[in-house]
């Protein structure tokens, strides 16, 4: 019986505490708003997250939003944008699990961390993409456009 309960509490501690906490940040030459207005309406965030469904908690105009996610992942994320020197901060949270009861999608320690994987390197693609395409054409050390 004592091994029964052992094996027990190791599984419920592989799926217990199951968080998927990316955090994110990259400096782009542009002003917030120029950057704010890459994250402007549903039809972004889907092209941006296409397998999450996004709904704003707090719109901070050029400072950024605030989003409950479900779909894909259940949870809270956030692009907060910071003036800094001559351009913005851009900072990037993802708190979630992965849902519960999804046929074919178990919620392990492995799943997990792989999610997790996949989120930070998508983030960091996304950011460095904005980061290119608001940064093109101009030459270091100029001021944002």
């Amino acid at each position: 019986m004592a091994g029964l309960r052992a094996r027990s509490k190791a599984r419920s501690k592989e799926t217990a505490n199951a968080t998927i906490d990316v955090v994110d940040e990259l400096f782009v030459v542009a002003r917030p708003e120029v950057v704010a207005a890459e994250f402007a309406g549903p039809a972004r965030w889907r092209e941006l997250w296409p397998d999450l469904d996004l709904e704003v908690v707090a719109d901070r105009g050029a400072q950024g939003l605030r989003w409950t996610a479900t779909g894909a992942l259940v949870g809270s994320m956030e692009v907060w944008l910071e003036p800094v020197l001559d351009g913005t901060l851009l900072h990037y949270y993802l708190r979630a699990e992965l849902p519960a009861g999804r046929p074919g999608r178990d919620r392990t320690a492995r799943r997990v961390a792989a999610e997790a994987r996949r989120r930070q390197h998508a983030a960091k693609a996304l950011a460095f993409a904005l980061k290119h395409r608001l940064e093109a054409g101009r030459a270091p050390g100029e001021p944002p456009g």
